[in-house]
Order: C-alpha cells, then structure tokens, then sequence
C-alpha cells in the first residue's frame, strides 16, 4: 500500500465518519442524557462496533477476491454508485437529527448497547463492502492492507464519536437547530457523492 492510497483513505474515512448516522445518534443521546461520563464508554463502543463490522466485511471482499477479479471490480462499481445514492439521500435529508436523551445507564452497559448497535446495524456492513474495495490493491498482500485499513478507521471512528459526546454534553443546543443539521447533513451528501463519482472514475 502506498502513503497516497492510505492518506486517501484515512482522509475519505475522517469525512465519512463526520457525517452522523444512528450510531452517532445513540451516542450523542447518551451525552445529552448523561453529560461528559458517558463520553468514553460510548465511544469505546463504536469503535469496537466498527472493528467487527470491518472485519467481517474485509474477511468477505478477501473471499471475492480469491474467486473472481472480475466480480471484485463489479462490486467496486457497485460501491460507488451505492456511495452516490448514500449522497442524494443524505442531502434529501433536510434537518432531520434527533435523539432522545439517554440517562442513567451503566458504563458498560453503554460500552455494549453501542457496540451492538453499530455491528448489527446492516448499513455498517454493506457501506464497508462498498467503500472498501475502492482502495484495496488486488495485487498486495491484503493481510497487511486490512491491518492498515481497519486500525485507520477505528482509530478515527474513536476520535468521531468521542468528539460527538464532548460536544454533545457541553453544548446539548447546537443539534436543536435545524439550520446547522440541514447544512451537515448536504455538506456531507455532497461528499459522498463526490467520493462515489471519483470511485467510479478510478474503477478500471
């Protein structure tokens, strides 16, 4: 893997992972409900939640892999349409962003209801198969680039969602209005398509 592919991806993976979808809703609701303990424990969740969802979507792209190149770069083209559409729909999405506030749970608790709903969240994994292929090299060694590739994202996805929760716990306002939602929510819609038309433009 070279540093360019891998500054793609953390780069791509940092955007990507600004953009909240239900696992940022949960955490952010245990913030509002809980304030800055429950910061840690619902962080340290999703980002176990997203090591397993990764995994288990590397551990099939390597299967594609191994039985067809020619399947391999369908499901890249696919991805990348898939990423458009994420696009559209997210900036369809107008200044829908709510999230019930969660109080008195356990940390642990918290750890695991967090980790559960990102693994099982089905949208994890087929966006994982999706957008993953897009900087996977067919001819390197892919033990190595799913290392490099997994510690990036959930490294980042840690940092996401605990930057969530500060902000969320500090500053419970600023997701009751609908005009910063709005303008997340399109700013983040045009980079996922953005990403998926450069995907496509880069899928030989």
């Amino acid at each position: 893997m070279t540093f360019t592919t891998w500054a793609a991806f953390a780069a791509s993976s940092a955007i990507l992972l600004v953009i909240p979808g239900p696992t940022i809703l949960l955490v952010v609701s245990y913030a509002i409900g809980s304030g800055l303990r429950a910061a840690l424990p619902a962080a340290i969740g999703v980002a176990l939640g997203d090591l397993t969802a990764m995994t288990l979507s590397l551990l099939g792209l390597g299967a594609l892999l191994a039985a067809s190149a020619t399947l391999f770069t369908v499901l890249k083209w696919c991805g990348a349409a898939y990423l458009v559409w994420l696009g559209i729909k997210l900036w369809r999405a107008g200044a829908q962003f709510q999230a019930a506030p969660r109080s008195g749970a356990p940390a642990l608790r918290m750890v695991a209801h967090s980790w559960l709903v990102t693994t099982l969240n089905p949208k994890s994994l087929t966006f994982f198969v999706a957008f993953l292929p897009q900087f996977i090299d067919p001819h390197g060694d892919l033990l190595t680039q799913m290392v490099m590739f997994e510690v990036t994202f959930v490294v980042l996805a840690f940092l996401n969602a605990l930057a969530y929760a500060l902000a969320a716990s500090q500053a419970r306002g600023f997701f009751a209005k609908p005009s910063r939602v709005r303008l997340m929510n399109r700013v983040g819609g045009s980079l996922l398509i953005g990403a998926g038309v450069a995907a496509a433009r880069s899928t030989p």
